[in-house]
């Protein structure tokens, strides 16, 4: 009987090498991928790093060149997103259309059984239904950025880590003499490596910013910004603006080309709208669920009831207000562990 195949996507960090030597220790037929998808020359280190890790354990590897549409259906939208006075996450986009899109679908056309990475988080498999759930360790829980998965890709993927802690993690590379057991994760966006999503956007804008109004939310002028795409829900710093209370952006109107700022609880609230829908523990919503919401990568989950409200759409009404609910950002709902889906959020209601 031949063993189960499985691509692993390398990208020469701790996480994605420990998954290599974890299955090939547990009998798998592993074999290496990675993408280059980023318009900067450093993104080839991350093909070299991954290659140095497939050869440290003798493994086949295989790169695909995703720039193109990596360029197209990720980066342009994330730059006209900004554009339009919205806050995007280019994870959960590319994660169900690149990473476990293209290159799955590039891994399943070599032999492979599953792709596996090096996420935190878990797939368990209920009846015919294969659900999405945490990561064993809350804090490094990145299920966030997974859930627009679908159930045939979900079908073929595997997380080794989910059940483990990033110490955990490090303590397995030691021991299998990874030489990046210590190196340090990215936090950044991966096609803006220096971190700086503003220089970039203003290099790639398809339009110069225009500078406009900051306005308080009774209309009064406060001063000038430097174009809305440089802004972002509940920003307080860096508005260049002096007010007796600490001011944050509340709002940003494309038609007016407006900054709209205000105290703290003007940035709160209880309920929004969310398209773009995709649900995993359940078919579809055909009445009101009480859930844990969470509306941004690195926030809190908090309690509340989503509700539908036409074909595609999903209202979330929070029991507490909760801080910036940010158009263009993601919400997840969760049932305990559980992934029930999520949605992008278009519009505050």
């Amino acid at each position: 009987m031949s063993k189960v195949k499985v691509a692993v996507a390398l990208s020469g960090g701790v996480d994605s090498s420990t998954v290599s030597a974890l299955l090939l220790d547990q009998g798998y037929d592993v074999f290496g991928v990675t993408m280059e998808v980023g318009p900067d020359p450093e993104d080839h280190a991350v093909t070299v790093g991954a290659r140095a890790t497939a050869e440290l354990l003798g493994i086949p590897f295989y790169s695909f060149d995703f720039r193109e549409l990596f360029s197209r259906s990720i980066i342009a939208p994330f730059v006209e997103t900004y554009q339009k006075g919205q806050t995007p996450n280019p994870c959960v986009v590319c994660n169900p259309l690149i990473k476990f899109g293209a290159l799955l679908e590039a891994a399943l056309k070599l032999g492979a059984d599953y792709l596996a990475t090096g996420h935190y988080a878990r797939v368990e498999q209920v009846k015919e239904r294969y659900l999405l759930k945490r990561g064993a360790d809350l804090q490094n829980d990145q299920s966030y950025v997974l859930y627009g998965l679908s159930q045939a890709q979900l079908a073929h993927i595997l997380f080794p880590l989910g059940a483990y802690s990033k110490e955990k993690t490090r303590e397995l590379a030691q021991g299998y003499n990874l030489p990046n057991a210590e190196k340090s994760d990215s936090q950044e966006i991966c096609f803006i490596p220096r971190g700086n999503y503003r220089d970039f956007l203003c290099a790639n804008l398809s339009q110069p910013l225009q500078p406009g109004a900051i306005v308080d939310v009774d209309g009064r002028v406060l001063g000038e910004h430097r174009g809305i795409a440089l802004y972002t829900i509940g920003q307080r710093k860096g508005l260049g603006i002096a007010a007796g209370i600490p001011l944050y952006v509340v709002d940003l109107d494309p038609e007016r080309n407006e900054v709209v700022v205000g105290p703290k609880e003007a940035v709160c609230g209880h309920s929004f709208l969310a398209d773009g829908i995709n649900l995993i523990s359940i078919p579809n919503l055909q009445e009101p669920m009480e859930v844990e919401a969470k509306i941004r990568y690195n926030a809190g989950c908090a309690k509340a009831t989503i509700e539908p409200v036409e074909r595609g759409v999903i209202r979330t009404v929070f029991a507490q207000p909760q801080f910036a609910i940010t158009p263009g950002q993601a919400v997840v709902w969760y049932q305990g562990d559980v992934v029930v889906g999520g949605g992008r959020i278009f519009k505050r209601d």
